[in-house]
């Protein structure tokens, strides 16, 4: 019989426990060890039985069970001593606060940051990721959080989540979408004085109203908000807006991301009515997803301070950042012109926000773009003032993917910046690494560069047998997940008895788990069938490969990639050595990276923006075998494992599989493999250990997200705050001066021109130190001169003319002739030997301009 109705019933807990509903609701127990073990200790069967939920254990423990635990003192004051843990956390300044005391000038740092997201992995109890993106999304918050910066995080919940992962008896991946009762998971809904939900209203074309109700996520410092479409105040097909994530059609996906873009702006000004929170100072937009958040922030300015849309654009602009994680046009969303007309123009046009204005704003206007497209991406970049990739070659290709929209500049001046991605140690950190380091070094490793350092001074012993025991613990979580795989695919118990041998805590163990695009190349491995077999029966050196990986539910190829994997590791020949684990998820990859002696990562590069999995490899003692893509083309040092040789300018896709895949086979062969079982006098692998060792030096300090939020902090979200408040003071005069130049610029730069260089103080064989005077006469044409910089741009030049290794200088303005003339001069210095060239150029000035390049507008001589 099935239910009618679902509902979660939830435990009163007695009053001296009471507190155990806080420690339980705040997701710090996420990442704080000592919280998990109070609620482990509560019944450690019913712990392991609800896959370590701290809510879901309460609301089955019997209330017997409660009272006697109420009775006892010793639990109680356990209990006490753990709230007040949380609450000295909550509440005791933090990093952020002191660099807000020291603040040199006093200019200030933002009150509050809003992070919008499509997806945050904060925890497998509550699945609102799909890999990551979302995984990113929650290491941002929680690193946030242990820094004490102040981020409001805005997301969407989605009804059943992603998906769960299963296989077919044939490998094929299946999907299926069990449903989430919110009042069972870590969440309270947010409600109004009187008790009912609080309500967040998107209007939509034909008078339709989708209506959310939002619920609150804890996560340590960080609220995170999440709008939920399944109310009854929607029909049918609106409740199901946030039905799953990243499912539906075209029109789905848009009323998705209306909700999370529109909609939480509205949910971020409801939890300040609620709260007393301020208003965001920074709204930070986690990819194209959230693009819509800046009309509404718009159309907020339009109808509250009677802002014209120009004005209003300039205020928006200043104070947002856009963050690009796709270095492939594919990974975009893009919708049909036609599309945003019929949700933005006619019965549901946003006031003083004309829809012609808006599809301006995501236009593909440049070379190769489409006509009648409307790009996500694109319109981030023109509504965030400030924009960046996630790792130094993510940011070279955005800025490539992107240089149509800042046309007559170079790729490296075009206004994306990077910022390196990195990962949340105590979430991913296996516990005994951090008690390895407390032992010996007397502290955690931390984010002091000074602590990594004295990782030489653990023994090497030491790091080894734990290392050996991180891997035993990931064999036997891989046979119990392997078992239920094959129950589930129909097997029955009595033909598995093969998978109590299954993988060996002794031998060299890969790991690769990450979603499953064709560009990830999860069969690359598999090009040679043969020599991977011989490589995982060697019998001196034998390696294991532990795999897992979803596809999305519509790619067939991606589905197709993964039976091939299944259908290998199937094999009775090799099936103890290779495994494939369905339903990958935050749960399983804290048991991967921690027991994986090596990381292995063979995208086609350059399409990993950042790739983050071998970071989390490298804080647990693991070594990454990687293509020099993301992060790993940063920081790979050639001691902290090894690189993949990448074919790069082969045309042929089949070829050049071949032959990174040999390169593949070469390294473990050569290298990874004889370095892992070179064992001294005491069986440990000393060359291999200096490798580990050499790791946590390297990358330890590098890799962390609390690193990678300070680098937020202080590269983007504080300069984005203070060009906000410049723009954004009493009367916005700020944001109505700048769109007015900005108009007024637009329109004479026409007539702009460079009409005569000159120069001067060289002979004709100048040599190093010799200095170059430059004059440039300049027409204007009702400009002043104060309205533009122009300069001198030198560097190498090849035989075709072609500047490249630049550098600029900027000349002074000397004098002002009629008819709108202006003299500007400057000298530079030759410092380099070689073929020497130069041009000038004009480019716009102004204090508001976050970047030169902001306006797309430069004349060159």
């Amino acid at each position: 019989m099935r239910a009618i109705r679902r509902f979660s019933v939830r435990t009163v807990l007695p009053e001296p426990i009471a507190a155990l509903g806080e420690l339980a609701s705040n997701l710090r127990w996420s990442w704080h060890a000592p919280t998990r073990e109070l609620f482990a200790g509560l019944d450690p069967q019913r712990w392991q039985a609800v896959r370590h939920d701290p809510v879901a254990l309460l609301g089955d423990l019997p209330p017997e069970r409660l009272a006697e635990l109420a009775d006892d003192p010793t639990f109680v004051a356990t209990v006490e001593a753990a709230a007040a843990d949380l609450n000295e956390y909550l509440e005791q300044p933090r990093w952020f606060q002191s660099q807000a005391q020291s603040d040199v000038g006093g200019e200030g740092l933002p009150r509050s940051i809003a992070y919008f997201s499509a997806e945050f992995g904060i925890t497998a109890v509550l699945p609102q990721y799909s890999g990551g993106l979302g995984i990113l999304a929650g290491d941002h918050l929680k690193a946030a959080s242990d820094l004490g910066v102040p981020i409001v995080g805005v997301g969407l919940f989605y009804k059943t989540g992603y998906f769960k992962q299963s296989l077919s008896r044939e490998g094929w991946q299946q999907e299926t979408y069990p449903v989430l009762d919110p009042d069972g998971l870590p969440l309270s809904l947010l409600r109004e004085d009187d008790g009912t939900p609080c309500e967040v209203v998107v209007d939509l074309p034909g008078g339709r109203r989708l209506v959310a109700h939002v619920w609150k996520a804890q996560v340590g410092r960080v609220p995170l908000l999440l709008l939920d479409s399944d109310t009854q105040a929607n029909d049918e097909a609106l409740r199901g807006v946030t039905d799953r994530l990243y499912g539906g059609s075209g029109e789905h996906r848009l009323q998705q991301e209306m909700l999370l873009g529109i909609g939480g702006v509205r949910a971020l000004r409801l939890w300040s009515r609620l709260t007393g929170a301020p208003a965001p100072d920074v709204y930070h937009a986690n990819e194209g997803h959230a693009g819509f958040l800046g009309l509404e922030r718009i159309r907020e300015l339009v109808a509250s301070e009677g802002m014209g849309f120009d004005e209003a654009l300039e205020a928006v602009r200043a104070a947002t950042v856009f963050t690009t994680h796709t270095p492939v046009p594919a990974g975009i969303d893009r919708f049909g012109a036609d599309q945003i007309e019929t949700y933005f123009g006619g019965d549901n046009a946003m006031a003083g926000v004309p829809v012609e204005r808006i599809l301006d704003l995501g236009a593909e206007t440049y070379p190769g773009g489409e006509a009648g497209v409307f790009n996500m991406a694109v319109m981030g970049l023109r509504l965030g003032g400030r924009a960046n990739g996630v790792s130094e070659l993510h940011g070279h290709v955005s800025r490539h993917m992107f240089d149509g929209l800042w046309p007559g500049f170079d790729d490296r001046e075009v206004p994306i910046t990077s910022i390196t991605n990195g990962v949340h140690a105590p979430t991913w950190v296996d516990h005994r690494v951090f008690e390895l380091a407390e032992k010996h070094l007397g502290h955690r490793l931390g984010t002091d560069a000074g602590v990594w350092d004295d990782v030489p001074l653990v023994p090497r012993g030491e790091i080894w047998a734990v290392r050996r025991e991180m891997r035993a613990q990931l064999v036997q979580e891989a046979r119990r997940r392997l078992r239920a795989s094959w129950l589930r695919r129909g097997a029955s118990s009595a033909e598995l008895g093969w998978v109590d041998s299954v993988l060996d805590p002794d031998v060299l163990t890969i790991g690769f788990a990450r979603r499953v695009p064709t560009y990830k190349r999860l069969t690359l491995m598999l090009r040679d069938p043969d020599r991977l077999k011989a490589m995982l029966l060697h019998p001196e050196r034998p390696i294991q490969l532990v795999i897992a990986g979803k596809s999305h539910p519509a790619d067939d190829k991606g589905k197709s990639l993964i039976q091939q994997m299944v259908r290998f590791a199937d094999d009775p020949a090799v099936r103890h050595r290779i495994v494939f684990l369905p339903n990958y998820d935050i749960a399983m990859a804290q048991y991967l990276y921690p027991g994986c002696d090596v990381w292995l990562n063979n995208p086609l590069r350059p399409f990993e923006a950042c790739g983050t999995s071998g970071m989390k490899s490298a804080l647990n003692g693991g070594l990454n075998l990687s293509i020099l893509d993301g992060w790993w083309d940063e920081w790979f040092d050639g001691e902290n494992g090894w690189a993949i040789p990448t074919a790069d300018g082969v045309e042929d896709p089949d070829h050049r599989d071949d032959l990174e895949a040999a390169a593949l086979y070469d390294l473990i062969e050569g290298q990874v493999a004889p370095r892992f079982y070179d064992r001294d006098e005491a069986g440990v692998p000393g060359r291999w250990m200096e490798m580990v060792s050499h790791t946590f030096r390297s990358l330890g300090p590098k890799v962390l997200a609390s690193r990678m939020v300070r680098d937020y902090v202080e590269q983007l979200y504080t300069p984005a705050a203070r060009a906000g408040w410049a723009l954004n003071g009493p009367g916005f005069p700020g944001a109505r001066d700048l769109a007015a130049w900005k108009s007024r610029v637009r329109e004479a730069w026409g007539s702009v021109r460079v009409d005569h260089v000159e120069s001067s103080g060289v002979s004709d064989s100048p040599q190093v130190g010799d200095v170059l005077s430059v004059q440039a006469f300049v027409s204007l044409d009702g400009l002043a001169a104060d309205d533009v910089q122009v300069q001198v741009v030198h560097g190498r030049v090849s035989f075709q003319d072609e500047l490249t290794d630049t550098r600029v200088v900027t000349l002074q303005h000397a004098e002002t002739y009629e008819g709108g003339r202006h003299r500007f001069e400057g000298d530079i210095k030759l410092a380099r030997t070689g073929a020497f060239g130069y041009t000038v150029r004009v480019l716009p000035r102004h204090q508001g301009l976050a970047s030169p390049a902001e306006l797309g507008l430069v004349v060159n001589a």
